[in-house]
């Protein structure tokens, strides 16, 4: 109440009491200043209060606001360059990892996977992950967006713009267990999978992490992803690989991609996309969305050259193949690390990652005994596991980070404290998702099964689930 009377005082002009405002220092020499009682105890203090503290709390207030229309277009265009990695860039790279049977079924799946969770995120996703106080999960105030208009903000850009870059997040992440399962799932189970893992495992976990949910208040760092996007992924891969079983054929028949060209296509274009995924992270156009995007240029390329050339001293050729999948290496265990690292961080970073993935796809694959059909497991969840414990060394000042900048203070975060939290964040995401993912799957297997016919494997998707083909000779 003190406060209100002297503001309203502030603007009586200097005829009456000057112009009384709250003031934290002693006025400056050029101030008209006025000790003002302000209250009947005489046993409290005078306050002294300047004209130019009123103008410059209320520009403060004003400022904090106020749209700011380089940061909106800015996130536009993050936006439109994720759905640029995910439609064409994913569904084209792992389009050509398929055999010429299967390319439509993969690119369908996609496609249709994209469409599906975009529109769940606006229905209900993006309320349960965004809004309330709940440790795992929010709750439902802005279902069917309620209550949002193209004037409400969220930080200085339109609310509407964040829905739609966050349902950009929640579709690719969908739709990068399609690798796990390709060439003999069917359509419908992947649809219904498709939901039910959106709605148990990715809502949840963005809210988890990103919401404020009980990582969040851990300050576990994920700029952009390795939990909530890639490890989520991964061990939902992983976990439908392991029950769908085997491709008929596979250790017996060798299963060539049908073109290393689209797939060298769709890795171009999910680089480029990328930039939006983690430059677009830092919710502005500003110096960290520029850092973000100066790692991206460099753990990639770092990854591309460790991996091939770890190929060529264990394989004695470097291929096309692994630069590509070195290039996604590189780019998934930058994601949880691009805005708390610096350049040279991101850069060892990569290195390391193309190295381990190349492992993860190879070494590892054979020791799980698993089918997993294009690697997302190897690349994604491994990738992610490296980039979300190491975001906790290299984000250390002394080593050219940032330090944790979700802190007060980020340089008081330790290596080893913050490793810890990373751990505890990665753990978290694989009993979460593995959990949720079997069960995902059991329902579906149990409704309407979740492999195809022996026969229709054989024959091919294209044909046997959607009635064309991808080529024609």
């Amino acid at each position: 109440m003190i406060k209100k009377l002297l503001t309203i005082f502030a603007f009586l002009g200097a005829a009456t009491l000057g112009a009384p405002v709250w003031a934290q220092d002693a006025a400056p020499a050029a101030s008209t200043s006025v000790e003002a009682p302000v209250a009947a105890d005489p046993s409290e203090e005078t306050i002294l209060v300047t004209e130019e503290t009123v103008s410059t709390d209320a520009a403060a207030e004003e400022e904090e606001a106020k749209l700011d229309t380089g940061n909106t277009a800015w996130m536009l265009a993050s936006t439109m360059l994720v759905i640029l990695m995910t439609i064409p860039g994913l569904a084209l790279f792992y389009g050509g990892l398929a055999r010429t049977k299967n390319m439509l079924s993969v690119l369908m799946h996609v496609f249709v996977i994209f469409s599906l969770t975009t529109i769940l995120w606006c229905v209900y996703g993006y309320s349960l992950a965004f809004s309330g106080d709940g440790q795992v999960i929010g709750n439902l105030d802005k279902l069917f967006l309620q209550g949002i208009t193209p004037d409400s903000l969220n930080g200085s850009m339109p609310e509407y713009v964040w829905v739609a870059f966050q349902s950009t997040f929640a579709a690719i992440t969908t739709a990068l267990i399609v690798g796990a399962y390709a060439e003999r799932i069917r359509f419908l189970a992947v649809v219904l999978f498709s939901i039910l893992w959106f709605t148990f495992s990715y809502v949840p976990m963005a809210h988890i992490v990103w919401g404020n949910g009980f990582l969040g208040a851990d300050k576990a760092m994920d700029f952009a992803g390795g939990t909530v996007v890639h490890i989520n992924a991964g061990i939902a891969g992983l976990v439908g690989a392991y029950l769908l079983g085997k491709r008929l054929g596979f250790g017996r028949e060798a299963f060539t991609p049908h073109s290393l060209t689209l797939t060298m296509v769709g890795a171009t274009l999910l680089w480029v996309g990328w930039f939006g995924f983690n430059a677009g992270s830092a919710a502005a156009a500003d110096g960290i969305a520029g850092l973000a995007f100066v790692n991206t240029i460099l753990a990639t390329g770092a990854a591309v050259l460790s991996w091939i050339a770890a190929e060529a001293v264990v394989k004695g050729k470097p291929s096309m193949l692994g630069a590509a999948s070195g290039a996604v290496a590189g780019l998934v265990a930058i994601t949880p690390a691009a805005g708390f690292i610096g350049p040279m961080g991101a850069i060892v970073l990569g290195l390391l990652a193309g190295v381990v993935c190349l492992w993860g796809v190879n070494g590892l694959k054979k020791l799980l005994n698993v089918d997993d059909a294009f690697d997302v497991f190897g690349v994604h969840g491994i990738g992610g596991i490296l980039g979300a414990v190491l975001t906790g060394v290299f984000a250390a000042p002394s080593l050219g980070g940032l330090g944790n900048t979700l802190l007060d203070d980020p340089a008081s975060m330790t290596i080893a404290g913050q490793v810890a939290t990373q751990v505890k964040s990665v753990l978290v995401t694989i009993v979460w998702s593995g959990v949720v993912s079997l069960i995902a799957y059991k329902l579906v297997d149990l409704f309407v099964g979740l492999r195809v016919p022996e026969d229709q494997e054989r024959e091919g998707l294209d044909i046997t689930a959607h009635g064309e083909t991808a080529y024609h000779y």
